[in-house]
């Protein structure tokens, strides 16, 4: 897939000219679907914020709400109880998959169980739109730091791509140059701290830095 990993989604002129640039098209023209299933592992998130997302409220202008020509729902959890044959075609039609954050741990459980993980090389025309662990589900590992879902077995996510990612820097007391640092420490791959006004865009294994904000690269 063409990936495009933000931290608070397509917030500037030069993201979204990269969004562009990936779909080959203007969004008006494109058919997405949305994917709020990370929301439901996060103890932050619930009913009032999944309902943003979907309805692209304004909190996600930057992300469901930049105005695609169609915008629907792929609830992953959904998925396994009404067989492969009638949702794949909705993603295989889809010119975009645009994923919410949450806890990247449980969206990486259901991207396997619903079978979407399994689909996702079969796709290598459909851009994938990442915001926080949306962006962090496609990295090897996401650091015990950003694991929030109880059940998860560790930290280890889906490593479609071979570095990992820390998100919302500077977003929060906590989300500190210092506190990426200390993350990446432990993680033993390469890594990115990437601000609200940052994107990772990925193609065919090209790796690029979007940004109009702060950003650092840590290891090789």
């Amino acid at each position: 897939m063409k990936l495009l990993l933000t931290s608070g989604g397509v917030t500037n002129p030069s993201i979204r000219s990269a969004l562009v640039q990936l779909l080959g098209k203007p969004i008006d023209e494109c058919h997405a679907l949305c994917i709020p299933t990370a929301q439901w592992g996060h103890p932050m998130c619930g009913p009032a914020s999944v309902r943003g997302f979907v309805a692209a409220e304004p909190r996600w202008q930057h992300l469901t709400g930049l105005g695609w020509g169609s915008l629907g729902v792929l609830e992953l959890t959904a998925l396994p109880t009404i067989g492969t044959e009638r949702w794949a075609p909705w993603v295989r039609d889809a010119d975009v998959l645009l994923v919410g954050g949450g806890d990247a741990t449980y969206l990486c459980h259901w991207m396997r169980e619903s079978g979407l993980a399994d689909l996702l090389p079969s796709l290598p025309d459909t851009v994938w739109v990442g915001v926080s662990a949306g962006s962090m589900v496609m990295t090897p590992r996401i650091g015990r730091y950003f694991v929030e879902w109880p059940s998860a077995p560790d930290d280890r996510t889906l490593g479609v791509v071979d570095f990992s990612i820390f998100p919302h820097l500077d977003a929060f007391p906590e989300n500190t140059m210092a506190d990426a640092e200390r993350w990446a420490a432990d993680l033993g791959v390469p890594s990115y701290a990437i601000d609200e006004q940052t994107a990772v865009k990925v193609v065919d294994g090209t790796v690029e830095v979007i940004s109009e904000g702060r950003w650092k690269k840590f290891g090789a």
